[in-house]
């Protein structure tokens, strides 16, 4: 019995020799120097056309990026992804050239994407940027982010929706500016809240002027341009003369970014026409001389 075992064993032994000294199969043995080296590790780059659960936040690292589809609920819509041309060590600063610049472009990128001037909706644009570590290591993108608001007024709250932007404003639309209903004293007007067209109104959102790249207005001096430019806007919606006539007409509501906002680039002054003393119950777009006549008192 003893031998019989040591005769298998020797058996096995012979067996595990021989196997070792076969073909391969085109293995040589050597499990590590088979293997295509791996990538080095790149920045990260975030996706456009892809909506966020979070509310938008400055600057987007790996770590916090989780995209969904739009048809999810979600918060910030990503409409498009750019990248600086020009290189420095620290991401680009408030008030800086290249932050101007990044802006620029999301403004017209964003005003493709929805199909009309953003400004027109209940739509606030931001732009995102790399976290500090992210561009260390290399990322050099800039991120266009699109968000629903409840009201562009002081109060706004971030809506939180189903459905892309995508042409949003390409026609009609809920979330388009139109007529409104002010809370005003005798000189100054201090909210708007939208109604329908058809319901008693004393104000109407008649487009966007696009201020030149100068201070922020603080001054009262500053603000002339602003109610020029409004002024323009105005008479080029309702179809009546833009001349000295134009404020015995209508008032003028203007609604520029904030101060931060202008820093960052956005430039596009929100314009309303403000009837101090009467209402209506129809919008002004192309009414003319007859729907928006001159005050006599």
């Amino acid at each position: 019995m003893r031998r019989a075992m040591r005769v298998l064993v020797a058996a096995l032994v012979a067996g595990a020799a021989l196997t070792g000294c076969a073909g391969s199969g085109g293995l040589d043995g050597d499990l590590t120097d088979d293997w295509a080296a791996m990538p080095p590790a790149g920045p990260f780059t975030p996706a456009d056309g892809v909506c966020q659960v979070a509310d938008f936040t400055a600057t987007v690292g790996l770590a916090g990026y989780d995209p969904v589809g739009c048809e999810l609920p979600h918060r910030v819509e990503t409409v498009h992804v750019g990248a600086f041309t020009v290189d420095r060590a620290t991401p680009p600063a408030l008030g800086s050239v290249e932050l101007r610049t990044a802006f620029a472009d999301c403004d017209s990128r964003a005003n493709g994407y929805v199909g009309d001037n953003w400004r027109a909706g209940r739509l606030r644009l931001a732009v995102a940027l790399p976290t500090g570590p992210g561009w260390a290591a290399g990322s050099r993108w800039y991120r266009c982010d699109l968000t629903e608001l409840t009201t562009v007024e002081a109060a706004a709250k971030v809506v939180t929706r189903t459905g892309s932007l995508r042409d949003a404003l390409k026609g009609p639309s809920a979330l388009r500016l139109g007529c409104q209903r002010t809370g005003s004293d005798a000189h100054r007007v201090q909210t708007l809240t939208p109604v329908e067209c058809g319901a008693t109104h004393d104000a109407e959102f008649v487009g966007v002027w696009p201020a030149p790249d100068r201070p922020y207005p603080t001054k009262d001096a500053d603000w002339l341009p602003l109610y020029a430019g409004c002024n323009t806007v105005l008479a080029r919606y309702v179809g009546v003369p833009d001349d000295p006539t134009l404020r015995f007409r209508s008032g003028v509501v203007v609604r520029p970014p904030g101060a931060g906002r202008w820093a960052a680039g956005d430039r596009g002054v929100r314009c309303y026409l403000w009837l101090s003393d009467r209402t209506v119950t129809s919008s002004l777009k192309g009414a003319g001389p007859a729907g928006l006549p001159v005050r006599t008192k």
